[in-house]
This record gives structure tokens, sequence and C-alpha cells, in this order.
């Protein structure tokens, strides 16, 4: 996929921007293009953003006033939270961009209750440590969490690491504030956990992309914070093996694992190559390997011998070749900063064709194994690198160029490729979106593999609360 570049923006009323510097103020209102950078600046490069402004509402009634503005001037905005995004959801194309960086409030703490009501525009790492002040774990985590805000975090219904514990952030949230697209507010910010009193409207708006209104606020999760982690960077005898080793772990922990991510041998060699600080634990290379880590709130816990008992079973009846269990908690942060390092590792490679994908558990295997049979053919001498949350059943298939291949011809091909990938996800009855979302992206895709009858619900939902189709054009639907 080559880089799109917008050319314009659509001309807006006379003295329209006047009206939302009124509702903002001068501190809320960019107009200035270095200043715009960061927010017309896409993640992966695919994309460059332009937008006459960008405004930054200090608090849930000033969104609303630019919502309303927007409504009757009909002028379409594009919410953006940390601007972190994968698809191209947060890429305006001549939009108004409204940025909630400005509401970072962490609103409530209710240790009690186990949640937070905090602003849709705090950043992931900053919930994290009033989570752990408070003697408690907010427990999403991801690579972007230290620039990344819990607003995109709920749009996108992001995943991470600990999915195969505490769920998606779908599962971390109990309530949300939204303001509608014609400006009303919604305030949902319960902390019940039941409630069946019609409708969960909160699910409408989580993982849809500012595409049916701004989430302004949430209640969100909290957990007792762990005391006792176990990390094991471990070699398989085979790909299928891992399923055996998860359930294995899952059963012999009393399922407290919070981490089980696959890693092939071409993630740590890439790593290891690009990335400092990156470490090859194992004495000799493996084909496939996984990085496991249990986790308890009991200081006194005894899942450090569980840890032992279980790796040492599995060697023995062959499902794993090697192990090293990390003696300390900067051995298990250069664990899961190796995990980490696949990621950026790839791009000093060459080019790459990203997937977000996820199938059942046990059919984790035979997907990469199709898969890697079916791009080869199409493009000999391409280089797979699947890893990620096998846990969840969520694989980064991603896809370097060949050696000596010429980039952009390769990334040509990107929805050639994707289409093949995505015929074998079908197959097993996944999803080619696991928790990046849709964006700019993969609309087409959307299209070509929902049904029809979701698709014309979806399209119902949008007609409703958006009925002039100003929220997020172009994105999702």
């Amino acid at each position: 996929m080559s880089q799109t570049i917008q050319s314009e923006s659509a001309p807006l009323p006379d003295g329209f921007l006047s009206q939302l510097e009124a509702i903002v103020g001068a501190v809320g209102m960019i107009t200035d293009p270095a200043d715009m950078e960061p927010y017309i600046d896409e993640q992966r490069g695919l994309f460059r953003g332009i937008t006459p402004c960008v405004i930054r509402p200090a608090s849930t009634e000033e969104v609303s006033q630019v919502l309303a503005a927007c409504y009757d001037a009909d002028v379409a905005i594009v919410p953006q939270g940390g601007n972190t995004g994968l698809c191209g959801g947060a890429v305006a194309s001549g939009e108004i961009i409204v940025s909630l960086s400005r509401m970072n409030t962490v609103r409530a703490v209710d240790p009690a209750n186990f949640t937070m009501t905090v602003d849709a525009g705090c950043v992931l790492a900053d919930l994290q440590h009033v989570a752990d002040e408070h003697d408690r774990l907010f427990p999403l985590s991801l690579g972007a969490e230290g620039s990344c805000q819990i607003g995109g975090n709920l749009s996108t219904n992001a995943g991470g690491t600990a999915v195969v514990r505490y769920g998606n952030t779908r599962e971390l949230t109990l309530g949300l504030e939204v303001v509608l697209p014609d400006g009303r507010i919604w305030d949902g910010l319960t902390g019940l956990r039941k409630n069946n009193t019609g409708y969960d409207l909160k699910h409408l708006f989580i993982g849809a992309e500012g595409s049916l209104g701004i989430i302004t606020g949430a209640v969100i999760k909290m957990f007792p914070k762990p005391r006792s982690r176990h990390t094991a960077f471990i070699a398989l005898k085979d790909l299928d093996s891992v399923l055996e080793v998860l359930g294995r772990a899952r059963a012999a922990s009393a399922d407290t694992v919070s981490g089980f991510e696959l890693i092939p041998r071409i993630a740590i060699e890439i790593s290891v190559r690009h990335i400092d600080g990156a470490i090859d634990f194992l004495d000799d290379p493996h084909d496939w390997c996984a990085l496991i880590e249990f986790e308890s709130s009991d200081a006194n816990s005894n899942l450090g011998d569980v840890m032992e008992t279980f790796l040492g079973t599995a060697f023995e009846d062959g499902l794993i070749v090697d192990a090293v269990i990390a003696q300390s908690e900067t051995q298990r942060q250069q664990m899961w900063f190796l995990r980490e390092a696949m990621v950026l590792a790839q791009k000093p490679e060459g080019a790459s064709i990203k997937n977000d994908v996820s199938v059942p558990i046990s059919s984790v295997p035979e997907f990469i194994r199709q898969a890697n049979a079916a791009v080869t053919q199409a493009c000999p001498g391409i280089r797979p690198v699947a890893f990620g949350h096998v846990g969840d059943g969520n694989v980064h298939y991603n896809l370097t160029q060949p050696n000596g291949a010429d980039g952009a011809e390769f990334l040509a091909r990107w929805d050639e490729i994707c289409h093949i990938v995505h015929d074998v996800v079908d197959s097993m009855r996944g999803s080619f979106s696991a928790e990046h979302g849709i964006g700019k992206i993969k609309v087409a895709e959307l299209a070509a593999h929902k049904a029809g009858v979701e698709i014309d619900m979806m399209r119902g939902i949008k007609a409703m609360l958006d009925p002039k189709g100003l929220m997020n054009p172009g994105k999702v639907l």
C-alpha cells in the first residue's frame, strides 16, 4: 500500500473558526501548520492528513458545543486521541480534528468498587500509575501505552498483552460518557456491574472508532495489584505444541496466566540484529518460542514453584526443549522488551505488509501453516513474521519483503497479499481485524468479509446516531 496524501480541506462557513475559538479559547485551537504536524502525521506513514484546524476542548461541555456547532454547519470532524492507531482511523481528509488531549483528568478513584472514572484524554500509562498508587491494577498494556489515550483505546477496543486473563478494553469498561454528533451528552458513567435496564449502549461506542460520537469519559475496572510475577522464555518442540503448553499453563497456575506470547525465530533474529538491548535468551536457535507469565495478588503464592514444576513436566513430556525463568525484575523486563522489539525490528528489514488477525486458539498453528504456504506461493521468498497474543488467538501476521526485493513494488501488492491471508482467516471463522480496528485501511475488507445483514445493521445504527454522516467519515463503513 503506497502512501496516500490528502491535498486540500473543504471550505468552512464564514466565521466558523471564530465560532469554535469562542468555545475553546485560543489555547484550544491550532491552525499553524507546524503546530498541527503531530496531529496529521500518521503512525505508519501510510497516510498524511490535512485539516483546517485542530480543536482541543478542555471539558465535555466544550466538546458538546463544538459538535453542536459542527452539526448545525454540516462540518465533518475526526475525533483523535493519542494518534497512535495503526489503520488510519484518526487521519483527517480535510475534516476538523477534535483532539481530547486537554481532557486528561482522573475524575474519581473508588478502590472499594475497583473502578476509576477518567477523562478520555488520559494517557494509558498514567492510568496504570494511578491504579498502582491506590494498590490496584489497571491491566490494559500495549506498546504505545506511553502516548495512547484511553479514549482511543476504547474507540478501537484495544487488546494488548494481558487479554488472556483480563479481556479487551470492552471487558474493562463499566460506563461511558459520550457526546453525540448533534452535541447531546449521554451520561452513562455508571460503576455498576449488574444493570439490566435495556440495551447496553456503551458497547455501541466501544470499537466504533469515533464514527458514532466522541467518548469523553469512562468508568474503567481495576483489579488487585499483582505482588508475585513469574516469567519464562521457552523453546517449543514445534508449532503444534503451543496449544498443549498453553492449556497446561492455565491449568497448572489456577488460570493465572496473564501473558502468553508466541515468538518465531525470525523475530528474535531481526530484533537482536537491529534493536539495542534485545537479547536472545536461549543458547541454541529454535523455530518457535513463547513468553509466559503467571501473576498473583498473593506475595506469598507458590507460583514460582508452580512455574518450575509446569516447565519441568512439559520438558519431560517433550513439549518444550529449553526454558529460562526470569531471575529478577530486570530480566523479566528484558524478556518483555524483546517482545516489543519485534515490532520495531521489522522496519529495518524492509517493507512489511501488516495483518492483525484472530482465529480460535485451537486453530492458531494451522492458520500459520496455511497462511505461510499461501503467501509463499504467491510471493516466493516472502518472510512471514507471525507473532503475538496466542493466548487469545490474536496473531500479528506480518510479512516482510523478500531479501533484495523492491520495497515499493512489494507494498503495491498489499491488498492482494492481505486478501490471501484473510481468505485463510475466513475459512477458520476468524477475524481479519483482531485489535487494531478498521480505520481507512480495512473499509473494503469489512464490506467484503462481513455478512450483508451485519453491514445493514451497522449502517442503520450509523444513520440513526449520525444522520448527516459527519463523524469520522470514510472510516469503518
